[in-house]
């Protein structure tokens, strides 16, 4: 297993195999302790997370805000990773923010006056933006896998992934207005641009209503829903094993470009492409794919190198 990956997954035990199964053999134990997250080798180059705490509905409590922060960054430099499947443990993916723990975090706050407490408040809120943040940071694709209820924060998290399934039974709430306070992790920012309504977006943030799988896929808040969470998870896998497949000199610079357009004008992103690909247009990838096609044989067949 390459070097990149051992350090985030750590080494797997010298059992007798007899006492291990193929699929123990090549999965992998966390190098790094994760309270409130599982990571796991699904196959080669592929890396599943998942939301771990399914006795508390993989509620978000303190430890969650900063280890995804510290997962997140350990898989941007793993240069062995090329797509993440991201999902929940249980019996949901996520009850969002777990306010018996947190809810000290902000009723709490140090500061000798209104200006030093908002000030403080503020550097809290903006760590806690980072949570998500630093998936779309993250050079390699993240997919998320729902399944049952995404809830308030979890909806933030999906926001900030590339590519969103879900299982027929689930279900999406921004519920952060039945709590007494506006989303600002990323909710508001991120949804408006991947569902294209502003009305629904406004409807849904205002009411904290529930949005149910089908609606869900019709207005683009998913691509694709499946019967369970067993068939979700393969068709997450599979499709991250594609991507994982392809150079990831291509892949990754095709995500950091997408998210640039997204937030600039065209002729800002066209001019910040060109001088993207001024230099990427270079790597041996190119040669080795066109090689490939002209030998009939897919990208899973072209030994790309580790990025």
């Amino acid at each position: 297993m390459a070097a990149g990956l051992r350090g985030l997954l750590g080494r797997s035990l010298r059992l007798p195999a007899r006492l291990m199964s193929a699929e123990a053999a090549e999965r992998r134990s966390p190098g790094r302790s994760f309270e409130t997250l599982r990571v796991t080798l699904e196959q080669d180059h592929v890396l599943h997370v998942e939301l771990h705490r399914p006795e508390k509905r993989n509620a978000m409590n303190m430890a969650f805000w900063r280890e995804m922060v510290e997962c997140f960054q350990d898989i941007s430099q793993d240069s062995s990773c090329r797509a993440v499947v991201i999902s929940g443990a249980g019996k949901i993916f996520t009850a969002g923010i777990d306010l018996i723990e947190m809810g000290s975090e902000f009723l709490m706050v140090e500061g000798e006056d209104v200006a030093r407490k908002a000030w403080n408040l503020r550097r809290k809120i903006c760590e806690y933006q980072e949570t998500f943040s630093v998936l779309e940071k993250c050079p390699k694709p993240v997919i998320a896998a729902v399944h049952g209820a995404c809830i308030g924060a979890g909806v933030d998290l999906i926001s900030a992934c590339d590519i969103r399934y879900c299982t027929q039974d689930a279900w999406f709430q921004v519920k952060e207005v039945d709590i007494g306070l506006a989303a600002d992790v990323g909710t508001l920012q991120r949804l408006p641009k991947i569902v294209g309504s502003q009305s629904l977006v406004n409807e849904l943030a205002f009411t904290a209503r529930k949005m149910m799988a089908p609606e869900a896929q019709s207005s683009g808040l998913v691509s694709r829903v499946f019967a369970d969470k067993e068939a979700l998870l393969k068709g997450a896998l599979e499709v991250a094993a594609a991507i994982a497949a392809r150079s990831p000199v291509a892949v990754q610079g095709t995500k950091v470009n997408l998210l640039y357009s997204r937030d600039h004008p065209v002729a800002e992103g066209l001019r910040y492409m060109a001088t993207w690909n001024m230099s990427m247009l270079q790597t041996e990838d190119i040669l080795k794919s066109a090689q490939a096609a002209m030998e009939k044989k897919g990208p899973e067949d072209v030994p790309f190198s580790k990025l």
